[in-house]
C-alpha cells in the first residue's frame, strides 16, 4: 500500500511506514497534478502539512483515496467533514508540535522584550561605529519574570505554552469558550513536578491583565483580536500570533503598535500568506518567522511517528 507525503515527513516516520510494510512516496506533487499522481499511483495515504489542500473535487476525484493525514494541529486545509462522509479517515497529530510552537512564542517575547530583533540587524551593520548608541537605545528592556501573560485558546498548545511562561516565572491568565480550567503537571529534569490549577477567565479580563498576549486559537470567520480589543489592553503590551493568519486583525495591529497601545507584536502566520503585507515586514516594532511553529527536528519525528502509528493502527 502506498502513502504519499506530498509535504515530506521525518525519517523516523517513513522507516516506522516501511516497518509495517507500507511504500513511502516523498515527492512533492504539484498541486494541480495531484489529482492524476494519486490516481496514476494508487495512492491509498495522502499526508499534508500546510502548503498542499485537499478539497471537495481532489476527495471525489480520487476514489482509492483510504487517509488523509495532517502532520499538525490544524485541518482548515482539509474538507474534513466532506471526507468522512466519503467514508475516508481524516487524521492529525493535535500534541506532536505543541511544545515546539510554545518555544517559538517565548523565542519572540525575549527578542521583543530585549529588543534582540533590532540588535542583531543593527550591531553587524553599526556595532563598531554606534556601539555607544546601539547601547542607549536598546537600554531600557523589559524582563517576563513577574509579568502576566494572557493566553487565548487554552487547547494542548496554549498550555503548552503555559508552563514555559510558569517555568520563567510568570502569572498566567487564560480565556476559553470551550474549557473551564486545566491542570498543568510541570517536570522537570530530575523528575520532579509541579502542579499548577489554573480556572480560565472572560476573554475581556485576559485583555485588560495581560502584559504579553499569545493566541491559540483555530481559523475562524472573524478576527479574534481586532481595534475593540485593542483598546482593552494595557499600554505597551507585547502581542504574538502562531497560531492562524486572519485572527488577528494585521491593520489594526499596525495602528496599534505606531500608537504605542502595543509595544511590540510578533507574526509566526499571516493574512496573506506566503506573501505577507511589505508593510509588516518593514515594521520594526515586529519580529517575524515565516510560519516555523512546528518546524523543529523533534517535532517533526513526533509528528512523522504519530502519523505513522495511526495509520498502522486504522489500516493494520
Amino acid at each position: 500500500m502506498k502513502v504519499l507525503a506530498n509535504d515530506g515527513i521525518s525519517q523516523s516516520g517513513i522507516d516506522a511506514l516501511k516497518k509495517a510494510g507500507y511504500e513511502v512516496l516523498t515527492t512533492t506533487v504539484a498541486q494541480e497534478q495531484l489529482i492524476d499522481y494519486i490516481n496514476k499511483n494508487d495512492i491509498a495515504v495522502l499526508l499534508v502539512r500546510s502548503a498542499t489542500t485537499v478539497r471537495k473535487d481532489l476527495i471525489d476525484a480520487c476514489p482509492g483515496l483510504k487517509i488523509i493525514g495532517r502532520g499538525g494541529v490544524g485541518m482548515d486545509n482539509i474538507d474534513v467533514a466532506y471526507a468522512r462522509e466519503k467514508g475516508i479517515k481524516v487524521i492529525n497529530t493535535p500534541a506532536a508540535s505543541s511544545h515546539s510552537v510554545a518555544e517559538l512564542v517565548f523565542g519572540h517575547f525575549y527578542s521583543l522584550a530585549r529588543f534582540l530583533h533590532h540588535a542583531n540587524r543593527e550591531m553587524p551593520l553599526e556595532g563598531d561605529s554606534k556601539f555607544k548608541a546601539l547601547k542607549k537605545a536598546y537600554a531600557k528592556g523589559t524582563e517576563l519574570k513577574g509579568k502576566t501573560l494572557g493566553i487565548l485558546g487554552f487547547g494542548r498548545i496554549g498550555q503548552a505554552t503555559a508552563k514555559v511562561a510558569l517555568g520563567a516565572g510568570m502569572k498566567v491568565i487564560a480565556f476559553d469558550p470551550f474549557l473551564d480550567e486545566a491542570k498543568l503537571d510541570l517536570e522537570f529534569f530530575d523528575g520532579q513536578k509541579v502542579s499548577f490549577d489554573i480556572k480560565t477567565i472572560s476573554k475581556e479580563e485576559v485583555l485588560k491583565q495581560a502584559d504579553f498576549i499569545t493566541l491559540h486559537v483555530p481559523a475562524q470567520k472573524d478576527y479574534v483580536i481586532d481595534t475593540k480589543e485593542f483598546e482593552m489592553m494595557k499600554n505597551g503590551v507585547f502581542i504574538a500570533n502562531a497560531a492562524r493568519g486572519g485572527v488577528v486583525n494585521e491593520v489594526a495591529l499596525v495602528k496599534a503598535i505606531e500608537s504605542g497601545k502595543v509595544a511590540g507584536a510578533a507574526l509566526d502566520v499571516f493574512e496573506k500568506e506566503p506573501s505577507p503585507e511589505i508593510q509588516l515586514l518593514m515594521n520594526p516594532g515586529l519580529s517575524l518567522t515565516p510560519h516555523t511553529g512546528a518546524a523543529t527536528n523533534e517535532a517533526q519525528d513526533r509528528i512523522g511517528v504519530e502519523l505513522a502509528d495511526q495509520i498502522v493502527s486504522i489500516l493494520g
